[in-house]
């Protein structure tokens, strides 16, 4: 069902988004071997490509794909697969997608040189293509995603995050960049500002709904939809429903809470938070939360004419709500 969603929502560019993968493609191209080697076994870790989707249908919405829209597209696909590879050494994982990290095989000094190596490659798409004002967009989501990251690593080490704090987190770690994405593409094809402002919205919110509905997803989902139940507590972090649940405890229950995370919950705790959360009602709270933010985002489309390209971006909020991995 989710996949027959997706496959919907990308019907009415299909043909650009195939193109847009020959483009990505050529872009990672190097003559350096080892290079060459890593980035075959990075293409091979296909995701759902949300982003690349989302400068496009943003571009089409707003007028027509052009080749400063691919551009846009290949520069916001490989900061964000620069941020995974970097993610993966910090969080020493040793899965991505179900496949071994970039770490796990060549260890951290590689990925990281690898990583570095693909927002180059990014950047110096944008120079060659004089897309400064990609560039200058671009820039301020590195900043805001590094220091969402950087805020919720010093947060978590005291675990005490508030919702104001997780939302900011939230925003600047995810929704910056998921914004960047629908921002590039307006631009890429319009000039009306008006355009750009609604589609930057746009995607911010969906951005904001997209991360309250994976964190959710944290006790309620499954190891067979590939989200291990409860990962973030296993991590330390504090994410909304644990958060709403904090706030309906007493104080002694919330330290005992809190030390327990702090020690590294076993699955029986791990098991026994969960169904606090739930009996809590912290995942009513945060699916609230999350369908507040996906009408924000559907509201920013209404200065845009009805078309298939507008559907594909309303039924994308819904896909994000609705998804279950």
């Amino acid at each position: 069902m989710i996949s027959n969603n997706l496959s919907k929502i990308q019907k009415p560019i299909l043909k650009e988004l195939k193109d847009f993968d020959q483009v990505f493609k050529d872009s990672l191209r190097s003559d350096v071997r080892l290079v060459d080697f890593v980035i075959k076994f990075i293409l091979k870790q296909k995701g759902k490509k949300i982003r690349p989707l989302l400068v496009l249908l943003s571009a089409k919405v707003s007028g027509e794909i052009n080749n400063r829209s691919h551009r846009g597209a290949t520069l916001v696909e490989l900061l964000h697969t620069a941020t995974l590879v970097h993610d993966d050494v910090v969080d020493e994982a040793a899965k991505r997608r179900g496949l071994p990290s970039l770490n796990n095989i060549w260890g951290n000094k590689i990925s990281v040189l690898m990583g570095d190596y693909l927002l180059s490659k990014g950047l110096m798409i944008a120079v060659d293509g004089e897309d400064f004002d990609f560039l200058k967009t671009i820039t301020d989501t590195v900043r805001r995603m590094s220091e969402g990251e950087l805020l919720q690593i010093y947060k978590t080490k005291k675990l005490d995050i508030d919702e104001e704090t997780y939302f900011k987190i939230i925003s600047d770690k995810t929704a910056s960049l998921i914004g960047t994405c629908c921002e590039i593409g307006a631009r890429s094809a319009t000039t009306s500002e008006e355009k750009i402002n609604a589609l930057r919205n746009y995607g911010e919110y969906l951005g904001m709904a997209f991360q309250i509905k994976d964190d959710i997803l944290d006790f309620t989902g499954t190891k067979k939809i590939g989200k291990p139940l409860g990962g973030d507590i296993k991590e330390k972090k504090l994410t909304l429903p644990l958060i709403h649940t904090l706030s309906k405890e007493g104080k002694s229950s919330v330290n005992k809470i809190k030390k327990g995370i702090k020690k590294g919950e076993k699955n029986k705790g791990i098991n026994e938070l969960i169904e606090l959360v739930k009996s809590n009602g912290g995942i009513e709270y945060s699916l609230k939360a999350a369908h507040e933010y996906s009408e924000k985002a559907k509201g920013c489309l209404n200065v845009f004419e009805d078309s298939e390209y507008k559907e594909s971006l309303i039924t994308l909020v819904d896909f994000v709500i609705d998804r279950e991995k």
